[in-house]
């Protein structure tokens, strides 16, 4: 058998959809809330859901409302074989359960089967097309899933699920201990979820970049020690520590053309000031890495991309490392301070998710 898990805060009517798609599929569903103010607890009890409200006094993670949900489905039904997650601002599609549910049976040692994640409304903002492009990953082995997969329930009692104390980027977390333990994740190719990412304004899209890397940050802190294989965009792989080399990437690019810049200005006006412009050359090494990385994105040829969707994901990635520097940078101060970073959310009033973000 196979149960729902969803979770959210504040969703409004996009809660409708999602578990209307959970219930279409499975007879099992969960919804969990992480204190709502706009009866998103009401309209899934109304819809025949079981709830559970998280405890107020609690930090809200969205790795403790899975582990919550979690646990409620095995009271419902002791010997559940596998539990969907879906963030609550997503759609299950129709027919995902029964074809993630094929692909689980067919690999045994499968732990997580996930799917093709979509914006639902991909041409409203730059920063929603972001999003569809983020999810449009390659098709075969992966080293991690996002917010909504089909995880066989062994495999995710074996590991103790998510780490409660995780904000942000749970999900390759625990994907790490689940290959530690010899189990495989993989992405298939079919249609998961619909999802509707609302980012319109350029200060949302920072804050969720920010979290990024206060969860690459966090992501190393607890795994460092260990190694994960990171796909290059020749499509070959490296094997190092976990998410060492996002930080290194982002620490050497947010800070070595600046460094560059600032002396070369310095120097110049010390002694040729007429050519002080010059100075300000080390400056096109970001255009020069966004060209590369549009690059290796198309040679990935991933399903429905274009040239112009490569080059926009490439200015965005140099951009966002500027964010998921302070995010590192936040991180680490907490960790000095002893102190724990609270959620870090990116939507208005009618969407302060705990979700998949990163």
């Amino acid at each position: 058998m196979i149960g729902v898990v969803a979770i959210g805060r504040n969703e409004g009517e996009g809660l409708r959809a999602c578990l209307a798609s959970a219930r279409r599929d499975c007879a099992a569903v969960v919804y969990v809330d992480s204190g709502s103010i706009d009866g998103s607890a009401e309209l899934a009890k109304s819809l025949g859901v079981h709830v559970v409200d998280l405890d107020l006094s609690k930090p809200f993670t969205a790795a403790r409302a899975r582990n919550e949900g979690f646990a409620k489905l095995k009271e419902i039904d002791p010997k559940m074989d596998a539990v969907q997650f879906v963030d609550g601002d997503c759609e299950i599609v129709q027919g995902w359960i029964e074809k993630a549910k094929a692909e689980l049976e067919a690999i045994p040692k499968a732990a997580v089967i996930c799917g093709r994640r979509r914006e639902r409304f991909p041409t409203a903002s730059i920063y929603n097309k972001l999003c569809d492009l983020e999810w449009n990953t390659p098709i075969g082995p992966a080293i991690a899933c996002g917010g909504d997969a089909l995880i066989r329930t062994t495999a995710f009692e074996e590991v103790g699920g998510y780490d409660p104390a995780v904000i942000a980027g749970e999900e390759p977390e625990m994907c790490v201990r689940l290959r530690e333990k010899g189990w495989t994740v993989h992405r298939i190719d079919a249609e998961m979820t619909l999802h509707d990412a609302a980012i319109t304004r350029f200060s949302q899209w920072w804050k969720r970049s920010l979290r990024s890397g206060h969860a690459y940050a966090q992501g190393y802190f607890l795994h460092g020690t260990q190694t994960e294989k990171n796909r290059d965009g020749d499509g070959s792989y490296r094997t190092q520590p976990f998410r060492r080399r996002e930080i290194k990437s982002i620490e050497k690019w947010v800070t070595v053309p600046i460094l560059l810049t600032l002396v070369s200005v310095a120097v110049l006006s010390a002694v040729a000031r007429h050519w002080c412009f010059l100075g300000f050359l080390p400056l096109l090494l970001y255009p020069l890495l966004a060209i590369k990385v549009a690059g290796d994105r198309l040679g990935r040829e991933l399903p429905g991309e274009t040239a112009a969707d490569a080059a926009l994901y490439g200015i965005f990635v140099v951009l966002g490392k500027f964010p998921q520097w302070f995010g590192i940078r936040r991180f680490r101060s907490a960790q000095k301070r002893g102190e724990r970073v609270g959620l870090i959310e990116y939507k208005g009033p009618q969407g302060l998710h705990v979700g998949n973000r990163t």
